[in-house]
């Protein structure tokens, strides 16, 4: 554990999805849980960060950090044992090599051209779906609804409007988590009070807006397993369509990331005292050097081994992380932004330089 001489620190949380990937997410907040001079005031999740958020909040009210913990490790390891009647599986070769990806696997070939042709609609009239079964059955939402120790955003997209609808205490349910993970091209919509919805990552991927206006925590972490950028320029079409992915469930909250800093910059320069944008503290836990290795079928590997190698490996981003910014928590940012405006920067030089 590390060894903080400083007082408590207060911060919010914003997790993606990622399918399998959101293990490495597990990894992050178990270690994050082991500070006791640390408390997390509000978690805003999407698809497996929505499931990390909402076990979380769960845990957090049976048993406190602890409870927290073993209610993390019960989710990912249910979700393992109920993945081994998958027919979706690695192949023995991809097994021998350490490879943890099913882009070998003829049933994961299979099921992955049949999603191309057929909706969800038609391939599973009946709707279907083992994971909803699994987190009505591991998760207690009375129990999440009424904690009082966390404050839980979901977000999904609603089919029609293109909106996204956060869904926060007391209004939690297990619609609304699958709604949150419900990908198009798997999933039905999930219909909620007359409405459809479809996976939170579309608009909000997580959605930072809740925690901004909602919590009183000014240092925002995201824990963040869709990579901005890549070295590589895509050749096959499935890596073409794993970066489209990739760019779709980053940019709402490149947006929101962007639209944090102009307020900011904004507010410092006209003296908006009272703005609360003004404060705002950003930071990062990623582990892209290694996700940026893993293809995109890996998402869809829920065996045992690899969900606590990717926890493993997030509790060791993690604890880079405390040890690296403890001291930035409450003073100032650690994720430099200052990129994301290089092109306005950029277009208003070429402006005056027009007019001049």
């Amino acid at each position: 554990m590390a060894n903080h001489d400083s007082g408590r620190k207060t911060i919010e949380l914003a997790l993606q999805g990622g399918g399998a990937h959101g293990a490495l997410t597990w990894g992050v907040l178990e270690r994050l849980l082991e500070e006791p001079q640390l408390h997390i005031e509000g978690v805003s999740g999407t698809s497996a960060g929505a499931m990390n958020a909402v076990v979380l909040a769960d845990g957090l009210e049976a048993g406190g950090a602890d409870g927290a913990r073993a209610a993390l490790e019960r989710f990912w390891r249910t979700v393992s044992k109920a993945a081994l009647g998958s027919p979706i599986q690695r192949d023995l070769w991809s097994r021998l090599n350490g490879d943890w990806s099913l882009e070998s696997s003829p049933s994961y070939v299979f099921f992955d051209h049949l999603s191309r042709m057929f909706s969800p609609y038609e391939l599973n009239p009946l709707n279907l779906n083992p994971l909803r079964d699994l987190v009505a059955d591991i998760v207690d939402f009375d129990r999440v609804n009424r904690c009082g120790a966390i404050k839980v955003f979901v977000t999904a997209t609603n089919v029609r409007s293109g909106r996204p609808r956060v869904f926060r205490q007391p209004e939690i349910s297990v619609d609304a988590l699958m709604a949150s993970a419900a990908l198009p091209f798997m999933f039905q919509a999930v219909e909620i009070d007359g409405e459809a919805y479809w996976d939170g990552g579309y608009m909000g991927n997580p959605a930072l807006f809740p925690l901004v206006d909602e919590c009183d925590a000014r240092d925002l972490v995201l824990v963040q397993i869709n990579p901005f950028e890549r070295p590589e320029v895509p050749r096959t079409a499935r890596d073409i369509i794993n970066r489209l992915n990739e760019i779709t469930f980053n940019t709402s909250l490149l947006k929101e990331l962007r639209a944090i800093m102009l307020l900011r910059d904004l507010i410092e320069t006209e003296g908006l005292e009272q703005e609360r944008y003004r404060d705002m503290r950003l930071h990062r836990i990623h582990a892209d050097d290694d996700l940026l290795d893993l293809k995109a079928s890996s998402k869809l590997n829920a065996e045992w081994a690899y969900l606590c190698h990717l926890r493993d490996l997030g509790r060791q981003r993690a604890e880079r992380w405390l040890k690296a910014h403890w001291g930035d928590l409450g003073e100032r940012s650690s994720f430099d932004l200052d990129w994301l405006l290089e092109d306005s920067i950029r277009s208003a030089g070429t402006i005056k330089e027009d007019r001049a």
